[in-house]
């Protein structure tokens, strides 16, 4: 069913193609639907309409085993209110350049603060906001080999506001989300903390 759903957004969008297991990826360019793989323990990067039950509250995110999870994929945007610029549709995005992710399903955008995640007392990462509600807490640097995130490069996720790497440990939860791994952020950039991207709908790079 994912693979169906992925061939229907390629059809829908027209303007967009998706390259699967291609030794020279395509960049990963602003306005892409993509899933992010932790490469450590191979989940990817989710959320469901499932809140903490300490710390903020606010929407979980988790790494899934499953690569056939329609919850698993992010959208590329731009930053909240950043002076780095804009996101155009089709750009490529810079290594060090500030993006969201906004999670498809629910519309809300990946984020974190000073709360304790619930597991292993990192920073709590959650989703949070919708569409037309955002703030800093949104925002992420991409840290990546070269000039441009490439599909085929391991890439690190930077929390503007508070430092903090998105990272996985390998803390796994319970009901109601039992065998899903904690998500949070830390300080310490490690292989704990690095990502890949994998299945999505990507925009071609705009010409320039």
């Amino acid at each position: 069913m994912d693979s169906l759903l992925t061939q229907l957004l390629i059809f829908a969008c027209g303007v967009c193609y998706v390259v699967v297991g291609a030794s020279n990826s395509p960049q990963v360019t602003c306005g892409s639907v993509l899933k992010l793989q932790h490469t450590k323990t191979s989940v990817r990067l989710h959320s469901h309409e499932v809140t903490y039950g300490s710390g903020s509250g606010q929407q979980s995110v988790t790494g899934t085993p499953g690569s056939d999870d329609v919850n698993s994929y992010w959208a590329v945007t731009g930053p909240w209110q950043s002076n780095t610029g804009s996101c155009k549709r089709g750009e490529p995005i810079k290594c060090g350049g500030i993006i969201r992710l906004r999670h498809s399903s629910t519309k809300r955008h990946l984020h974190s603060h000073h709360f304790q995640s619930p597991l292993t007392s990192n920073q709590e990462v959650s989703a949070y906001g919708d569409q037309d509600r955002s703030d800093t807490g949104d925002n992420w640097q991409v840290l990546c080999s070269g000039k441009v995130w490439r599909r085929d490069n391991k890439v690190q996720f930077k929390h503007v506001d508070t430092d903090q790497y998105l990272h996985v440990q390998g803390a796994t939860f319970g009901h109601p989300i039992a065998g899903q791994y904690e998500v949070s952020a830390t300080r310490t950039s490690s292989g704990d903390t690095q990502w890949k991207a994998m299945e999505g709908v990507f925009v071609k790079p705009t010409k320039k």
